[in-house]
């Protein structure tokens, strides 16, 4: 009787074991972190002006590059 079975499983299983092991845990998201919608209408206190450039910079936002039509 060979024992080849028992390898392959056990080695089978330290391989799963190492890859659960490396790859990053997942963390639920905080509770209190919403993700809001762009635009004047989301906002508590919107501003007196509002135009395209505001409306798209509100959109693009926390991209680096600034809208197109400024």
């Amino acid at each position: 009787m060979t024992n080849r079975p028992l390898v392959f499983l056990t080695g089978l299983a330290l391989g799963f074991a190492l890859k659960a092991m490396c790859e990053p845990r997942r963390r639920p998201a905080p509770a209190g972190s919403r993700i809001s919608a762009a635009g004047r209408r989301e906002m508590k206190d919107p501003p007196r002006n509002w135009d395209i450039v505001d409306e798209q910079g509100d959109e693009s936002f926390p991209a680096s590059d600034s809208p197109a039509n400024y």
